[in-house]
Order: structure tokens, then C-alpha cells, then sequence
């Protein structure tokens, strides 16, 4: 396994693949032919991705002949250039930015839900007077990047209550982690819209934060494995492969007799995250979002609820996100594969 890593403002530090190839060497499908694959994904956090940088860990991806690269790139929309430029054959967009980049013309299809549970919340200090969203009118809402996927997901939030962005509440781009942990502590921000791993992250920098997120848009899930139907078409056994090495990785790391060990794959993803006190409350946060909830279980890890979709659509074409309502929703994702991911 190879690890290529293109870092932003947005990393924690250099991330490393040594020590996670040195895991699966001795793997006997490492001796099989190799299909070199770059997977592009938003931020550089190891256990945002876990289970990637398990199923790196324990050889799946190489029983599969897939030969891994990870890119780190800024943000979702980065994700979908990097893909549509042909730099990425995989990535892992939010369906906000897919949503968006569909409206344009490009050819993305979602086929894995990695988080089926929202990756996002808003969160504010513990001692501050927000309860609601509503009480957010007329402030200034903190976000990693302003093309994000946390922000298509506030904007939802905040046009269901009826608020306008620049006229009812403001945006503001404070990166997260360090970053984003000064502008709380400066008031530069009322509030910040942040992923499970901003959240614990800031909580290791001393903020204590409450979440305020309707829990209406729990539901609206996260980032997920995205791919161009052109890509699809002329590797047709790389989406089969990735999901199946994935969800063998989302099963090992949700059983909690693996947690340590997972969390030394992603150490090796991501040396500098894995010293951090914060990452084993990080992957319990992580697993949670990732787990379906009782209703889709049965379905499988990887599925994706039309009924999902279609709320976080009719949420984007009301909060201005998309100009108008998409002519065909169903051709933006797909849940041909999930059977065969979780045989």
C-alpha cells in the first residue's frame, strides 16, 4: 500500500503510509497483479476515515488487488474537482457538494453511505444561551471551509426556521481544530457547524460544547464514497472491490474486542492524530455516526435511504444550495452494490 498525501490548512500533520504498509506485507494477495487507485477525501483526520485505514491495515484492500493512495485535499468540492480532473478514481464528497456538482452536469453517483447518521452538528459553549437554531439569528456561524459540507447542512437547518444566510446569520470560514478552537475563544464565532472529529478535537483544547442540532437532522447524513458513472464504466470491479474491503473494515472496527487495534491502524494513517488524547473518544464518536440506525441496519453498512435523499434535496433547493429541484434524484446515487458489500 501507498500512501500519497497532498496536505491543506485543514491537516493535522503529515500523514504517512510506512507503517501502515509494513501492516500488510505479508498478506498473500500482496503478491497479485495491483490495481493502483487514488482515493480522494476532505480532511486528513485517519479516524474520520476509519474504515479505510483499517481495511489498509489488515490487508483487505490488498486481498482485493487494489494497491490504495489517499489524497487529503480541502474540502468536498475539491474532492469532486479532483475527480472530475481525473486525479482521483474514488473520493469522499458530502451529498450537499454532490448534489450541487450533479445540478452542473457532472456525472458523480454516491454509492456507499459512510455516514448514515449526520456527521455534522452545531455546536455552542456549554455556558452560552443558545438552544435552539433559532437562537442563532443574527450571529456568525464558524464553518471549516465555506464550500463544505457543514455548511449545506446548516443552511438546511436554518431555512427550514425561516432565516436567510447574510441577512439572518453569517458564515464564516475558521478551518477546525486549533483553528477553529481560537475563534470560539476570541467570540469571533456564536457557534461553529463541525464534524465528530471538530467536536472532540475542540474538547481537547478545553471548550466544553453543547450540541443543539435538531434531532430531525440527525438523519441527514454525512459524507459518503462517491464515484463518476465514466469511472464506474471503465473500472467496473473498482466500486465492487473498494465496499466490499470497506464494510470488512467497518465490521472489525465496530466490534469493540478491536478498538485498540484499529486505533493503531489509524495511528498509522495519521501519526500525529493517534498521540492525541482525544482519538479513542473520537472513534467511539465515529462508529456511533457510522452504525445505521435500527430502521436500516438490515439493509446493510453502505445503504442509502431514498427518503434521505430526498430530504437533504428538497433542502437544498429551498435554502438557494441548488437554483432548482434535480429532474431525476435517483440518478445521483445507487444501492446496486450493498448487497454484495455485506454477503
Amino acid at each position: 500500500m501507498k500512501n500519497l498525501t497532498r496536505l491543506s490548512r485543514r491537516s493535522f500533520g503529515l500523514l504517512t503510509a510506512g507503517g501502515a504498509a509494513s501492516l500488510v506485507l505479508g498478506a498473500p494477495a500482496i503478491v497479485r497483479a495491483q490495481t493502483a487507485v487514488t482515493f480522494a477525501v476532505p480532511n486528513p483526520s485517519a479516524l474520520t476515515w476509519l474504515p479505510y485505514w483499517v481495511a489498509v491495515g489488515e490487508g483487505y484492500f490488498a486481498e482485493e488487488g487494489l494497491d490504495l493512495r489517499l489524497e487529503a485535499i480541502d474540502g468536498s468540492s475539491a474532492v469532486l474537482q479532483a475527480m472530475t480532473a481525473g486525479q482521483a478514481q474514488i473520493g469522499a464528497p458530502g451529498p450537499g457538494p454532490t448534489l450541487g456538482a450533479r445540478s452542473r452536469g457532472v456525472d458523480v453517483k454516491f454509492i456507499y453511505n459512510l455516514y448514515p447518521k449526520s456527521v455534522f452538528g452545531l455546536l455552542v459553549k456549554e455556558e452560552s444561551s443558545y438552544q435552539t437554531p433559532s437562537d442563532l439569528k443574527g450571529t456568525i456561524i464558524g464553518v471549516g471551509t465555506a464550500d463544505g459540507a457543514e455548511v449545506s447542512f446548516t443552511k438546511a437547518i436554518m431555512t427550514d426556521l425561516g432565516m436567510t444566510e447574510g441577512t439572518d446569520y453569517t458564515f464564516l470560514p475558521v478551518g477546525d481544530g486549533g483553528t477553529a478552537a481560537v475563534a470560539f475563544l476570541r467570540d469571533e464565532v456564536n457557534s461553529y457547524a463541525g464534524a465528530v472529529s471538530d467536536a472532540a478535537i475542540l474538547a481537547s483544547r478545553g471548550l466544553t460544547l453543547r450540541e443543539i442540532t435538531p434531532e430531525a437532522y440527525l438523519g441527514f447524513f454525512g459524507n459518503g464514497i462517491a464515484m463518476l458513472e465514466s469511472q464506474m464504466a471503465a473500472t467496473p470491479d473498482l466500486a465492487p472491490k473498494f465496499g466490499r474491503a470497506l464494510v470488512r473494515g467497518t465490521k472489525f472496527a465496530t466490534d469493540p474486542a478491536n478498538k485498540e487495534k484499529a486505533l493503531a491502524h489509524c495511528a498509522a494513517g495519521n501519526p500525529q492524530e493517534g498521540e492525541q488524547d482525544y482519538a479513542p473518544s473520537l472513534y467511539d464518536g465515529v462508529v456511533n455516526r457510522m452504525t445505521p440506525t435500527d430502521a436500516f441496519i438490515g439493509q446493510g453498512y453502505g445503504y442509502q435511504p431514498p427518503e434521505h435523499w430526498q430530504a437533504i434535496h428538497d433542502s437544498a433547493v429551498a435554502s438557494g444550495a441548488l437554483e432548482a429541484a434535480l429532474p431525476d434524484l435517483a440518478a445521483v446515487y445507487t444501492n446496486e452494490f450493498v448487497a454484495g458489500w455485506n454477503a
